[in-house]
């Protein structure tokens, strides 16, 4: 049921928001120079590993290798900038739901590195297919604000945000159902908008 949500969802959404995605394509392209998509390995359902596809948000000679982004990094352009604030920079991930990758709601996929810190029980995540938002989502949905104002942004993330984010999709993982995943669709939109 959960498949047949996510795939009817995802098409429907892609053919609505098509004008949409080609003004943020024109966007990204007169802002800087550069790729219009940010396409990057990240770990999925059962560990395997996929192309993630978002709008790309950085100038192209910035792209790094970094694991993590601070709140107005310098790093991101203008309009990637305003993508981020909205979220619309991971719309292209209707592509990746379409194609099985992902889900609407599930644990956000992690790069390579991060789901062998996973131990024991924690495994369960990797039995989700990722989510374009999730709990831990919500719940971080500032991280970027929560890491400039913190001394070492990558030992907080490592030590804080990681394992409470492991917490909440392993919760999520036992209680998760069709209703709870539409009422996070929900509080997502909610959170985005207001």
């Amino acid at each position: 049921m959960k498949t047949l949500f996510d795939y009817f969802f995802a098409v429907f959404g892609l053919v609505l928001l098509f004008p949409i995605f080609v003004l943020i394509s024109l966007l990204i392209k007169l802002n800087s120079k550069g790729p219009i998509f940010f396409i990057q390995k990240r770990i999925g359902q059962n560990g395997d590993g996929f192309n993630i596809i978002k709008f790309r948000t950085m100038y192209s000679d910035h792209q790094s290798n970094q694991t993590i982004t601070i709140y107005n990094d310098k790093r991101i352009t203008r309009v990637g900038l305003f993508l981020r604030n909205y979220k619309l920079d991971e719309l292209p991930e209707l592509i990746n739901i379409i194609k099985g990758e992902m889900s609407f709601v599930g644990p956000r996929p992690d790069v390579e590195g991060y789901a062998d810190k996973l131990k024991g029980e924690d495994k369960l995540i990797l039995k989700l297919k990722p989510g374009i938002t999730g709990p831990a989502s919500l719940k971080y949905a500032n991280e970027e604000q929560i890491l400039s104002n913190v001394e070492n942004p990558q030992k907080y993330n490592d030590n804080v945000i990681f394992p409470d984010k492991v917490r909440l999709n392993l919760e999520y993982y036992y209680n998760h159902n069709l209703w709870s995943d539409i009422k996070i669709i929900f509080a997502t939109i909610k959170r985005i908008v207001y």
